[in-house]
């Protein structure tokens, strides 16, 4: 019979969690293209670069899945994909 011990069960997580961050880092690597491309074609078009009703959607998106802190998740992803405002 085998035991798992406390450390070997940590490093067994942190393993997966090192998986899911650099999932997540693929992921937003992807949505900043994606955004970019938006923001182009919507700039091309005659546009304004943001869509402030289109942000808020996405703040609520996070706020209502993540509570608070997801508001500042969203806000940094949103930094992230279109720069300072």
């Amino acid at each position: 019979m085998t035991t798992t011990t406390a450390e070997e069960t940590i490093a067994d997580a942190r393993e997966r969690i090192d998986v899911l961050d650099d999932r997540i880092i693929g992921l937003i690597q992807e949505r900043m293209a994606v955004s970019s491309v938006v923001q182009q074609t919507r700039i091309a078009s005659g546009g304004r670069r943001l869509h402030l009703s289109r942000e808020m959607e996405i703040l609520g998106r996070y706020r209502e899945a993540l509570g608070r802190p997801g508001t500042g998740l969203a806000m940094t992803l949103l930094e992230l994909c279109r720069g300072r405002v």
